[in-house]
């Protein structure tokens, strides 16, 4: 008695790539792992140049310069060690972790909100969003709302949150 091999189809579909291999099991298998062996490098090295946000990891940098009350998101930072940017910023990276934690419905503030929140005139408040804008740290919305980009919640995390943190020890320790 022999044992016949059945062939087997397989088809496969991963980000828009589709492939399909007839064969054996064992051919299967193998052209299986060729195709991943090829597509896997390509996109580990993609991966490495997508900006990701780590929700965990952003709420635990923020500790200590924003919380969330019933209210809403404040900013725990002294207005007055922090430059107009930086007010802005942290603002606007509040309303997007309020966001990303159920707590709001939107991730971006108006102008009129961040206008009041930073305590300037219209016409300062304009200039530094536009700033902000034209640096790629901030996006208009759709809805005529500001939100920080991707860009630069990953600019906060790695420079300016630790800017702010020694801005404010170093009024701290100042007698």
């Amino acid at each position: 008695m022999t044992a016949k091999h059945a062939e087997i189809t397989l088809h496969v579909k991963y980000n828009g790539l589709e492939e399909t291999f007839t064969g054996s099991a064992e051919d299967v298998w193998l052209m299986l792992n060729k195709f991943l062996d090829k597509l896997v490098p390509t996109f580990e090295l993609a991966n490495k140049l997508l900006l990701n946000v780590e929700l965990q990891k952003l709420v635990d940098d923020c500790a200590g310069l924003i919380a969330f009350s019933k209210e809403g998101p404040n900013i725990l930072a002294p207005r007055n060690r922090i430059t107009d940017n930086e007010t802005l910023l942290l603002w606007l990276l509040a309303a997007y972790v309020a966001h990303e934690l159920g707590m709001t419905e939107t991730d971006g503030l108006s102008k009129e909100e961040l206008q009041a929140k930073l305590g300037k005139s219209g016409k300062i408040t304009s200039t530094r969003l536009s700033e902000l804008i034209k640096a790629g740290t901030v996006r208009r919305t759709t809805n005529e709302k500001f939100a920080i980009t991707t860009l630069g919640i990953i600019q906060m995390q790695k420079e300016a949150l630790e800017r702010i943190r020694s801005k404010i020890a170093a009024q701290t320790s100042t007698p």
